[in-house]
């Protein structure tokens, strides 16, 4: 899609209803990035481990990137998840190299995008009037925040507690530099991913506002019981907060197990006719004290994607995977979704 079809100037409800009409009806999301880094070759044991190789191997991020795009992703999201400033900045780099490097991130993703419609181009993809975008396929970047949790690694984006002192301005404060940055970096939309409580729903709702942040957003949480996101706030109450902030143009869930899926879907849709999306886990979890994946009742992306005519059903518009997802696991969803409308 890129800038040249996108008009962030119409209100942001038409901007998602253009895209998903585009699509066809439902988008499909890219898949897990720290796995497919390792698969080729990122070594990740690092707290920083996407943002290490936006400084080390930015050329492995555009590949998986690339990778989902040709397994048919419709939107990509940057390697920015566990990217802060104050993370750069405990890594012994000034602020003005961490906003860089922000903006880079963004950059890879872009250029990723321009590559897949070049390589289309040159191919025999039917191109629509704008000259640029294979018909059906537009692509939209989107610029990840990860939560306070994720910045501070340990395990507490998992369970949304962040305790007592952890308040709304602390929080805003956390984030503002940040968004900011992202929202000027080129990219279509900001994802907020892995919202764990509703305290930070909140306060990325007033940043978008405070900051009249230009592009429009996504708000994602986690559960963990299918009822509730990972804090034990409702998630009603939690889809309420996306639905009343202007900016945000969908709402949904990621980072969760498969099977709670549906009903979460179900519960967001009783308060909100934003767009939902979702983009759940493989099916393994995470133990965070041994910090290693621990296969649950293994799902294969069959099984994985035996759910998506379910999830579609149930009023789901954007549909990818999270951690432990594979170019090939989007395939099967794309294919399942391209079958069924």
């Amino acid at each position: 899609m890129g800038l040249n079809t996108v008009d962030h100037n119409h209100p942001s409800s038409t901007f998602m209803a253009n895209f998903l009409r585009q699509c066809g009806g439902c988008a499909v999301i890219d898949g897990g990035l720290a796995t497919e880094l390792e698969r080729h070759g990122a070594d990740l044991n690092d707290p920083l481990w996407s943002a290490k190789c936006l400084i080390n191997s930015p050329h492995l991020i555009r590949r998986v990137h690339l990778d989902y795009l040709e397994a048919g992703a419709n939107v990509i999201i940057s390697a920015s998840y566990q990217a802060t400033l104050q993370g750069f900045e405990a890594k012994g780099l000034s602020i003005k190299e961490g906003e860089t490097l922000l903006e880079k991130s963004v950059k890879i993703a872009c250029e990723a995008r321009d590559i897949f419609y070049e390589r289309a181009t040159k191919g025999s993809l039917d191109i629509s009037d704008d000259g640029v975008t294979p018909k059906g396929r537009p692509v939209l970047v989107a610029a990840s925040v990860g939560s306070y949790g994720a910045y501070l690694a340990d395990g507490s984006e998992y369970s949304g507690n962040y305790g007592d002192n952890i308040g709304l301005q602390t929080l805003k404060d956390f984030h503002r530099r940040r968004v900011q940055v992202l929202a000027g970096s080129g990219a279509d939309l900001i994802a907020f991913e892995t919202i764990p409580n509703k305290l930070e729903a909140q306060a990325y709702a007033e940043l978008l506002e405070e900051e009249s942040i230009k592009i429009p957003a996504w708000f994602s949480f986690s559960s963990k019981d299918g009822t509730n996101v990972v804090s034990g706030d409702p998630i009603e109450d939690c889809a309420l907060i996306a639905d009343s902030c202007e900016q945000v143009i969908g709402v949904g869930i990621n980072c969760t197990p498969p099977r709670f899926i549906q009903g979460l879907i179900q519960s967001i849709r009783s308060v909100t006719n934003k767009p939902i999306l979702i983009y759940p886990n493989s099916g393994e979890t995470y133990d965070a004290h041994r910090k290693e994946w621990v296969p649950s009742t293994g799902v294969a992306d069959v099984d994985f994607v035996s759910y998506v005519g379910k999830w579609r059903e149930a009023g789901a518009s954007l549909i990818g995977g999270c951690c432990r997802t594979t170019p090939n696991t989007i395939r099967a969803i794309s294919k399942t979704l391209s079958s069924n409308s």
